[in-house]
């Protein structure tokens, strides 16, 4: 507790905590904040949507690259060269590129089958929501497929020879020893790329989802400003990313593993 307590009170954290205060105060005091009763509600849903967008995708993203990481690092080669291949095309790609391929390219083309457009797909498959889920889901799962590659085969061999000493099998060593070591290694690297993800979620505006970027950008385009609408949102990420981070630090400590 004393040690934590004298992190805090370190003469550079004191002078940047005054900086962050006095540019709260001046921008509190010297700039236009009348039009953010109007738009409240509209920011808290475009916040709401930004956080379902982070929390789905990084879920099926992180689902997605466990079976691609093990692919990578155990598998036979019918199975890691797909995978692979995947990673490096989604790695070597800009996001944004992959999200109007999946919208204005695979998107335009179910329009042209008429038994697409009667069944009960068709109002999903012409809303850009889930053309947006699809390409961050995809993003994420290609970068951590790398970062749980590097996991798993990080994790010491003779756990895993021990565990097969012990009569455990093949799926009950990886259920019990080889994914939860793998987990608790990439757990860094995995609050890294959940933050990378957050600051991807507003490109998924371009593609007409109204999350709290777009929101801001229809309060410049309305409002005629450009610094108070840009400054709140500079904000609202930095409040998001700061939870985020204290999150991954509580979780990373209460993951026991032994021998870490």
């Amino acid at each position: 507790m004393q040690s934590e307590t004298r992190r805090w009170n370190e003469p550079h954290r004191l002078v940047l905590l005054a900086i962050a205060i006095g540019i709260i105060l001046f921008a509190a005091i010297n700039m236009r904040w009348d039009w953010l009763p109007r738009y409240s509600g509209k920011l808290l849903t475009g916040v709401g949507t930004t956080l379902w967008l982070l929390f789905l995708t990084s879920v099926l993203g992180f689902l997605l690259a466990v079976p691609l990481g093990l692919a990578q690092a155990a598998g036979p080669v019918w199975l890691s060269g797909p995978a692979r291949a995947f990673c490096t095309v989604i790695r070597g790609t800009p996001l944004l590129l992959q999200l109007w391929l999946l919208y204005y390219g695979l998107g335009s083309l179910f329009a042209y089958w008429p038994e697409i457009r009667q069944s009960w797909a068709w109002p999903y498959l012409r809303s850009a929501w889930p053309y947006g889920v699809l390409a961050l889901t995809m993003s994420f799962a290609g970068y951590e497929g790398e970062v749980m590659r590097g996991a798993f085969a990080g994790v010491p061999k003779g756990e895993l020879e021990a565990a097969r000493a012990y009569g455990m099998s093949p799926f009950t060593a990886f259920r019990r020893i080889w994914l939860p070591r793998a987990i608790h290694r990439a757990l860094p690297t995995l609050a890294g790329e959940t933050v990378l993800q957050l600051k991807a979620t507003p490109l998924v505006a371009t593609i007409t989802v109204v999350d709290v970027y777009a929101i801001i950008s229809r309060v410049r385009q309305d409002t005629y400003l450009t610094y108070e609408p840009l400054l709140l949102l500079a904000l609202i990420y930095m409040i998001l990313t700061g939870v985020l981070v204290l999150a991954f630090r509580w979780l990373e400590a209460k993951v026991p593993v032994k021998g870490s």
